[in-house]
């Protein structure tokens, strides 16, 4: 296992400065993988051992606390869950916050309310520390190659003293206000547009099976038609092959629509029809027995039946 020395004096901004994970599971691993490949010393924190364990085999050096993260890292990135986790790796009794230095800067990447985010963001701003809205979208995969979504809403110029960092980790890169929280609403109504579209993907898919229609030809007129959409062909073409390995939880996007419904009734805002609709759809899935499975499960819900046995 790698040894962890103490840090306690902040580093210049300049390129390849330590950074924390605290969270590597499938998306945070994903970055802190884009970051090793490049030759960024990386320090992690997981509530799970055999991921920090994978962490330390691919070079990260591991940390037992989000405190201890911030005894290393003037940078770190939440990859966490829920807003539960987030709360408790900031705040908790061995949370960054207990050790954060004045002028550090966080990177809360998981999909979250924006009531959510400005709370952690008054409490990382009462200890002057700096907390940059940063939800994430793409996946593992186009995270590891360099190649993910990144909404980002903060301070103008941490953003630009981070220039290095952030084109290490991606080049689309999203910059939406200098208001935390904004981020978090831009992200929920990308997520929720996905889960309509999702929705109706599985359902339509699995009508045209009913019907006595080749799926598979039908999924191709529709992706070259008006029926087009980015998550309904990836996700259609994957459960037409029997493959349902979750690279995204349908837990996940019943969360997000649930918070995207939510943040409308607190800021007073009409909430979409086909939102809500949408959300039911998830929350169905969930309760059927879908929830860690692979979203796509949605095709199944429907009585879509895979052509690859």
């Amino acid at each position: 296992m790698a040894t962890m020395t103490i840090n306690t004096s902040p580093p210049p901004f300049a390129q390849h400065y330590p950074i924390g994970f605290i969270g590597v599971g499938n998306m945070g691993f994903a970055m802190m993988a884009r970051l090793l490949s490049l030759a960024w010393p990386v320090f992690a924190h997981d509530i799970e051992p055999l991921r920090v364990k994978e962490a330390v085999a691919l070079g990260a050096t591991e940390c037992a606390s989000p405190a201890d993260i911030a005894l290393q890292c003037r940078i770190s990135f939440i990859v966490v869950v829920d807003a539960q986790q987030a709360h408790s790796v900031l705040l908790g009794p061995m949370g960054l916050l207990s050790q954060a230095q004045p002028g550090d800067l966080v990177f809360l990447c998981p999909t979250l309310g924006p009531l959510d985010v400005e709370k952690a963001s008054d409490a990382a701003k009462a200890k002057g520390v700096f907390l940059i809205d940063s939800p994430m979208s793409g996946g593992p995969v186009r995270a590891r190659e360099g190649q993910m979504s990144l909404m980002l809403a903060g301070d103008s110029g941490q953003l630009k003293k981070s220039e290095a960092l952030l084109n290490a980790i991606t080049p689309h890169r999203f910059v939406i206000g200098q208001k935390p929280g904004d981020a978090a609403k831009t992200k929920l109504a990308n997520n929720l547009l996905a889960a309509v579209n999702l929705a109706g993907a599985s359902e339509v898919l699995a009508m045209a099976q009913a019907w006595g229609l080749n799926a598979e030809t039908t999924l191709s007129v529709m992706q070259s038609s008006s029926g087009q959409s980015w998550i309904g062909q990836d996700r259609m073409a994957r459960a037409l092959q029997n493959d349902f390995e979750p690279r995204a939880h349908t837990s996940l996007l019943a969360k997000d629509t649930r918070l995207a419904l939510e943040a409308c009734a607190h800021l007073k805002v009409s909430m979409p029809a086909l939102g809500q609709v949408a959300s039911q759809q998830f929350a169905k899935a969930c309760e059927l027995g879908f929830a860690n499975q692979d979203d796509a499960s949605l095709f199944l819900m429907a009585g879509g039946q895979p052509i690859k046995p």
